[in-house]
């Protein structure tokens, strides 16, 4: 039996709830633990670095975080309360410290812009009102920072960018000067990003054409070097408009944690593409192309690598996969019913 114990936490948008579920790590099942209202059209989630905390951004006025406690014998959540917020997010992480919450803002009514925020997180674990903040290229869909927390790196898929910030980790000051913008061919539109969990390589998921573009990390400057653009859509299938939701439909990306396989979902095609890693490298080899939930926005691996959890956003549903550790294929084992607008998925083990 696997030591620790494993929560599963997926935010539904239109049911305005999060869900808590317990995986089994053995057998991949899940067990309903709680159903929790998040107040709120909520959407992006992220778990504090020693998760004590959850936060959830709430897509609609009052733009705001919502922060809850992980009860850590029982993963529950308590609600603790609201903070406002700048604009609708996108996406939300913490810097690698905890101290500090950081957001893509999509402002929809100002397209010609994105807006990176940086917000402190007080030591009972509450996002504080009052931000930093710059303006990107245009949908800034995603932000993240790099393995030593000395560079915030974001995804703008209007601005076919990936825009760097030099980010100061004892004061959560960004830099106002950005690094020059690294640029991707133009129509892909870069929406996720990941670390491999070597901190050598980065992979961004393209919405518009649902392909992959793998770089090089360059820690000490926060340079990235293309390696290799590979294609996430299954053979055959022809999006009828790109940026309409007949699209491609690029969404997620995660790598399992011994770094071996490399997972997107295609919301266009209703798969999840699996990717071999190659170590020395990063070059990504094609390794299948799973059916997902219609439509597979979010999905996140278990802690041991074990297992995959889409979430079917227009199905309502949770589907679990075991991953093949030798193959990279995804064996379906079950599905479960979860609120209305699954989206988001975290996973988390707790002692």
């Amino acid at each position: 039996m696997s030591a620790g114990r494993f929560y599963v936490y997926v935010s539904e948008h239109a049911s305005k709830q999060i869900s808590v579920l317990q995986l089994d790590p053995d057998s991949g099942a899940l067990t309903p633990i709680q159903q929790i209202s998040a107040t709120g059209k909520v959407m992006p989630m992220a778990i504090s670095p020693d998760r004590r905390f959850l936060y959830a951004a709430l897509r609609n006025q009052p733009w705001s975080f919502a922060t809850f406690a992980i009860d850590g014998s029982s993963g529950r959540l308590t609600h603790l309360g609201n903070t406002l917020a700048h604009e609708s997010m996108v996406n939300i992480v913490t810097d690698r410290t905890g101290r500090f919450m950081i957001a893509a803002n999509n402002p929809k009514r100002e397209q010609r812009t994105g807006i990176l925020t940086v917000f402190a997180i007080g030591p009972q674990g509450f996002v504080q009102e009052g931000c930093d903040m710059v303006r990107t290229p245009p949908k800034l869909h995603s932000v993240i920072p790099d393995p030593t927390n000395r560079f915030i790196f974001g995804a703008s898929c209007d601005g076919d960018a990936i825009v760097r910030h030099r980010f100061d980790a004892v004061t959560g000051a960004l830099d106002l000067e950005p690094l020059s913008p690294i640029m991707v061919e133009p129509g892909r539109g870069p929406r996720h990003l990941r670390f491999h969990p070597s901190g050598r390589f980065l992979y961004v998921v393209n919405e518009y054409d649902a392909s992959v573009c793998a770089f090089r990390y360059h820690p000490q400057s926060g340079m990235l070097s293309e390696i290799q653009i590979a294609d996430a859509k299954p053979d055959g299938f022809e999006p009828v408009d790109q940026h309409s939701k007949a699209g491609a439909g690029g969404s997620d990306l995660h790598c399992t944690p011994d770094g071996k396989w490399l997972y997107v979902s295609v919301r266009g095609s209703l798969t999840i593409a699996a990717f071999r890693v190659d170590p020395a490298t990063g070059r990504l080899t094609n390794a299948g192309h799973f059916p997902a939930p219609a439509d597979p926005r979010g999905f996140a691996i278990d802690p041991f690598g074990r297992f995959l959890l889409a979430a079917g956003d227009v199905s309502g549903n949770l589907v679990v996969y075991r991953i093949d550790g030798a193959s990279g294929a995804l064996d379906q084992l079950a599905e479960y019913s979860v609120g209305d607008g699954p989206n988001w998925v975290e996973c988390v083990r707790l002692p």
